[in-house]
C-alpha cells in the first residue's frame, strides 16, 4: 500500500498541480488571457480542495479511502480531459474547480488519513516519510516531462496524454492497494471533533500550520522572481529555487530521525525558526551567489516538514478514530492560506518591495514556531485528552 501511495502521490501532485505552470504560456496565447487570469484558475482549484476537505475527511473516517481515492483518480483524469478542450477562461475555471475536488480526494490529506488509520504509532512515521520522500520529487519529474509533451504534441494533446497516464496508474493502484480500518462503532467522531474545536491546542496547531504554509507558498511562488531582482541570471535563479524540492526531502528525513529524541512539535518549531532566519538573511546575503544558496538551503530544510508533522501531531493528541475529520477541519484554513498568501505577497512586493515580503515571511515562520512551542507546553501541562 505504501509503495502504491508513493507512486500515486508523485503522479497526482505532478499532474494535478505542478504541471499547470508549464501550460500557462501556451494557454495564454490560445485563450488570449493574461498570466494573472490563468493563475487564478489553479488558485481556485486549491481553494476548492480546501472547501471540500471537511466533507472528504468525514467520508474517510466512516468508509476508508479505497472507494474515495479510486473515484477521485477517475475524476482527476476526467478534469484533465475537460481542461484539454477548454476554449475560454471561464471553461478553464470550471475544469479547475473539478480538479480541486479531485485533488482533495486523492492527494496528501486523503493518503495520510489512510496511513494514520492503518499503521500503529510505531510504524506511522516511517510510512509517512516513505510516501513523502518519493512524492517530494514530483515537480522534478513532471515539470520537464510536461514541458517535453507540450513541445512534442502541443498543450491540449499533452493534457490528454497526462490524463490517460494518470488514470492508468492511479485508478488501479488506489482500487487494489488502498486499505482502511473504519473507526469503532461506539466512537462518537462528532464529539471528538467538537471537543477539539473548543480547545486551545487545536487552534495553536491551526495557527502554526496556517502561517508556515502561507510562508512556504509565497517562497515557492516568488523566490525565482526575487532572485532575479537581486541581480542573478534567470537560469541561476531557477536552479537555486529548484533546491527547495530536494531539501524538503532532506528536512523530512532529519525530522523523522530526530523524533526518537525530541517532541515532534519542538523539532518542527526549530525548522520553522530556521525558515524565518533564512527569510531575514536573503535580502542581506542574496546578492552574492553563495549567500543566495545559503539562504535557500536554510529555508528549504523546513520546506516539507509541516507535511509530515501535521498528521503526527493530530494523531498523537486526538487518536485515529476521527483523524480525517479533524484534519479536514484544519486543512480548510491552511489551504486558504496556501492559495491567498502568494497573491497578497505579490501586492506587497509591488507596493513595498521584496524585502517587505521577506519580512512578512519571517514573521509568519516565527509565529508558526511560537505556536508550536506553546502547543508543546500545553501538552506537557495538561496532557493529551483521554
Amino acid at each position: 500500500m505504501i509503495g502504491a501511495l508513493a507512486i500515486t502521490q508523485t503522479a497526482g501532485y505532478g499532474v494535478l498541480y505542478y504541471a499547470f505552470s508549464v501550460f500557462i504560456p501556451p494557454m495564454s496565447r490560445d485563450l488570449h488571457a493574461g498570466v494573472a487570469q490563468l493563475t487564478g484558475a489553479i488558485t481556485l482549484a486549491v481553494l476548492v480542495s480546501g472547501v471540500v476537505a471537511p466533507a472528504v475527511g468525514h467520508w474517510l473516517d466512516r468508509h476508508g479511502g479505497r472507494a474515495l481515492m479510486t473515484a477521485g483518480s477517475a475524476l482527476g483524469a476526467l478534469a484533465l480531459l475537460a481542461w484539454s478542450q477548454v476554449r475560454s477562461v471561464a471553461q478553464l475555471y470550471l475544469a479547475c474547480g473539478v480538479l480541486g475536488v479531485a485533488s482533495a480526494m486523492v492527494l496528501y490529506e486523503a493518503a495520510f488519513a489512510v496511513i494514520v488509520a492503518w499503521f500503529d504509532a510505531a510504524r506511522r512515521a516511517r510510512a509517512l516519510l516513505a510516501v513523502t520522500v518519493v512524492a517530494g520529487f514530483a515537480s522534478s519529474i513532471f515539470l520537464p516531462l510536461t514541458g517535453l509533451l507540450v513541445e512534442l504534441y502541443g498543450w491540449r494533446r499533452a493534457l490528454v496524454v497526462l490524463a490517460a497516464g494518470y488514470a492508468l496508474v492511479a485508478v488501479p493502484l488506489h482500487g487494489l492497494a488502498v486499505r482502511g480500518r473504519g473507526a469503532p462503532v461506539h466512537v462518537d467522531r462528532r464529539e471528538i471533533v467538537g471537543t477539539a474545536l473548543r480547545e486551545r491546542p487545536f487552534w495553536l496547531l491551526v495557527s502554526a500550520f496556517l502561517t508556515q504554509t502561507g510562508a512556504v507558498a509565497v517562497m515557492g511562488m516568488l523566490l525565482v522572481t526575487y532572485l532575479i531582482v537581486l541581480g542573478h541570471p534567470p537560469v541561476f535563479a531557477a536552479g537555486v529555487a529548484g533546491l527547495l524540492g530536494v531539501l524538503s526531502v532532506t528536512g523530512r528525513l532529519v525530522t523523522t530521525g530526530l523524533q526518537a529524541r525530541w517532541p515532534v512539535a519542538l523539532i518542527t518549531a526549530a525548522m520553522f525558526g530556521l525558515q524565518g532566519m533564512a527569510a531575514v538573511l536573503l535580502p542581506l546575503w542574496g546578492r552574492s551567489a553563495a549567500g543566495a544558496v545559503a539562504a535557500v538551503v536554510l529555508f528549504g530544510l523546513g520546506f516539507g516538514v509541516g507535511t509530515i508533522a501535521r498528521p503526527a501531531l493530530l494523531a498523537d493528541r486526538y487518536g485515529t478514530a476521527a483523524y480525517a475529520s479533524l484534519n479536514g477541519a484544519l486543512a480548510l484554513p491552511v489551504t486558504v492560506a496556501k492559495a491567498v498568501a502568494p497573491l497578497l505577497a505579490a501586492g506587497i512586493a509591488q507596493f513595498a518591495g521584496y524585502p517587505a515580503v521577506m519580512a512578512a515571511v519571517a514573521a509568519a515562520c516565527a509565529l508558526g514556531a511560537l505556536s508550536l512551542v506553546a502547543y508543546d507546553r500545553s501538552e506537557r501541562a495538561g496532557g493529551a485528552p483521554a
